[in-house]
């Protein structure tokens, strides 16, 4: 059967992007399946939301799909291809490859009936996970951490920032929102990466209504971005891991669609 063209599937121009970034398969055992097809499922899966056995038939067997996406999670291949993709989409931008400026926040969201650990945010009124993502100037995401609703902020962001503040060495200023106010959580990032300078950016206290704030609304897009993946609408996984990997794999699509 021919594999059909959905909205979603990766055009010749997108896919030229991938086969350099892509693991190599395995020389030995039986032969690989199209590695652009099970790409195409992961990403009909993300934009639809669907579960895997609800895969339409053209695309490979949701079982053989599952196993790519469990394998790459497990190996961190879509933080990687993230990665490259952003420095491409950077360097359209006329970015450096390697930002110097950062911002950071969480969202909380819900989570659907699955046996993985959740936690009520009692400021969102929401029993699920959090969200937390670090992000460029362009709003792409440079790191992300899944956590039960109920920790805080500053929790959650030292765990985010002890993960990959090591790969962002050329960063000197990271923009926070109120949450993360403190000298204790600035003195942390401090002693993590000195040259880093923490700035808060909080809403006035006299403003009324919807207002946008400086720097803070590029990860605000982001979420939102986000949020038009029905993948990520709610909180379905079992696993933190694989949770993260959804995000990541929402990005490859957004840059995906920047590049080509």
């Amino acid at each position: 059967m021919k594999n059909a063209i959905y909205e979603t599937s990766l055009t010749d121009a997108q896919w030229a992007y991938l086969p350099p970034l892509l693991p190599k398969p395995a020389k030995r055992g039986r032969p690989p399946t199209d590695r652009r097809r099970i790409l195409d499922a992961i990403l009909y899966v993300v934009k639809c939301g669907c579960p895997w056995r609800y895969l339409p038939t053209d695309f490979p067997p949701w079982k053989t799909v599952y196993h790519i996406f469990r394998q790459w999670t497990l190996n961190h291949q879509w933080a990687a291809l993230n990665d490259a993709l952003r420095t491409l989409v950077r360097r359209t931008y006329d970015k450096r490859s390697r930002p110097t400026a950062a911002i950071l926040d969480s969202q909380s969201v819900k989570s659907a009936g699955h046996g993985g650990p959740v936690g009520y945010d009692a400021g969102k009124r929401i029993k699920g996970r959090k969200r937390h993502l670090l992000v460029d100037t362009l709003g792409l995401v440079l790191g992300v951490a899944v956590t039960p609703a109920n920790t805080t902020e500053r929790a959650g962001a030292q765990l985010l920032l002890g993960r990959v503040l090591g790969w962002f060495t050329w960063l000197r200023i990271l923009w926070v929102d109120g949450g993360y106010t403190g000298d204790a959580f600035a003195h942390w990032v401090k002693g993590l990466h000195p040259k880093l300078a923490v700035e808060v950016i909080k809403r006035s206290d006299t403003a009324k209504g919807f207002k946008v704030l400086a720097r803070r609304w590029v990860v605000e897009r982001t979420f939102g971005w986000l949020m038009h993946q029905r993948r990520l609408v709610r909180d379905y996984e079992t696993t933190e891991s694989s949770a993260v990997a959804w995000i990541y794999i929402a990005m490859i699509r957004i840059q995906l669609r920047r590049l080509a």
